[in-house]
């Protein structure tokens, strides 16, 4: 039977569609239909706005905040560090790297290097790269020693992407009351366990007497001249470092000279 009502002028036809409900029945009815959409806005308009007068006043961070990277020692000064190089295979950015060296526990003047962590090894070279670190944290969790950690300083910006790649000299926690500065012997009677165990609460009178050597022998050998750094003052031809750090590296003072050199990890292909 065919519908009466189709086609007839000025009959108000309602259609339902697959929900079952009338197309009438979305339409909110009345003037608030057109000002319900800013209902959030009003709202929002008197309230107090909470500016934070950054940089003059940061806000504390959250204790467990992840962010620039520390490496820690042992009470008497020594590098928690062994160079295993944990942290830059979990780094899912590659934004770690570690080279480790023995450490060598002949004495300075027979031509040794010193001791600067407990037991085999320790990091010579440790650099990350902040350009690239998501401070995701797997880094300080795949650390066996608790060498690396997390501080809670986030301010890295800056406007020369070369200073953004920190090195030892940088991430190395300062000395603190009872610290003496590698390399020197572990704590006579101690071994590696030990230190790991915490039973080394600060530096030994053998180790300060062995420190208070290496560095009158180093001030009598020292003639006032720089070294092999590409003539800059306070380089250490054989430290890491970068551009940004408070001393250069050789591989530092290279890359800017020439950043393809030989001596450079770019140069190498490495």
């Amino acid at each position: 039977m065919a519908d009466d009502t189709a086609g007839t002028p000025g009959k108000d036809v309602q259609k339902n569609d697959s929900s079952g409900f009338q197309r009438d029945d979305y339409a909110a009815p009345g003037l608030f239909a057109s000002v319900a959409g800013f209902g959030v806005s009003f709202s929002t308009m008197f309230r107090k706005v909470a500016t934070e007068e950054y940089p003059e006043k940061p806000r504390p961070t959250a204790p467990r905040f992840h962010g620039r990277h520390q490496l820690n020692r042992h009470p008497d000064g020594l590098e928690k560090c062994v160079g295993c190089e944990l942290c830059a295979w979990a780094c899912p950015a590659d934004a770690i790297l570690v080279e480790g060296a023995d450490n060598d526990d002949t004495p300075v003047e027979q031509g040794g290097t010193g001791r600067f962590s407990p037991g085999e090894r320790y990091g010579r070279v440790y650099q990350i790269n902040y350009l690239r670190c998501i401070f995701c944290g797997l880094c300080i969790e795949a650390c066996p020693t608790r060498a690396l950690t997390m501080t809670n300083f986030y301010e890295l910006a800056d406007n020369d992407r070369g200073k953004l790649i920190f090195t030892k000299d940088q991430l190395l926690a300062p000395l603190q009351e009872g610290m003496l500065p590698p390399p020197f012997p572990m704590a006579e009677g101690l071994d590696e366990r030990d230190y790991y165990y915490g039973k080394v609460a600060s530096a030994t009178e053998a180790q300060r007497e062995y420190v208070d050597a290496h560095a009158a022998g180093l001030d009598s050998d020292d003639n006032g001249e720089a070294g092999d750094s590409g003539g800059q003052a306070g380089a250490d031809p054989d430290a890491p470092g970068n551009v940004g750090a408070h001393a250069p590296g050789r591989h530092d003072v290279s890359h800017t000279e020439n950043p393809t050199a030989a001596n450079t990890r770019e140069g190498a292909g490495l």
